[in-house]
Formats: C-alpha cells, sequence, structure tokens
C-alpha cells in the first residue's frame, strides 16, 4: 500500500469510466448517455460519486454484449 493508492483505490478508478469515456468507449455522446439514464430507455448500470456519474467498463461490455445483433440485414 502507497500513499497514491491507498486500499487499492487506484484499480478501482481504472475500472471506473466517466461520461465522457463511456461515451467514447460506446460510440456514442455524452448527451445520448445522459438522455439514457433520465429516460431509462435502456439498462445502463451507473454509479453516482456526488454529482458525478461513472460507469464500470464491466458494466458497458455487459451492454454491449446483451444488445449484439448477428442477424444478417
Amino acid at each position: 500500500m502507497t500513499q497514491e493508492t491507498p486500499f487499492g483505490a487506484a484499480s478501482v478508478r481504472s475500472e471506473l469510466l466517466t461520461r465522457r469515456e463511456a461515451a467514447a468507449y460506446l460510440g456514442v455522446s455524452e448527451q445520448t448517455l445522459a438522455i439514457w439514464k433520465c429516460t431509462g430507455r435502456y439498462n445502463l448500470p451507473y454509479i453516482k460519486i456526488g454529482r458525478l456519474v461513472k460507469y464500470k467498463r464491466q458494466d458497458l461490455d455487459a451492454f454491449i454484449s446483451r444488445n449484439y445483433n448477428t442477424a444478417l440485414a
């Protein structure tokens, strides 16, 4: 344990993405994520830390998997 990473804080931070990072990861706009959160359009879990909204990378990966469509157009 070091002063910079008490109790594994660095590894937790690396798993949490900001709305901007999550939007880029999914290939949508930040506004789209905000709308999804407010309307409940998709069941995309988020973490509220004060006024900040954070997303777990594993939740984003699960969201992608749930919405993956293999049907050909």
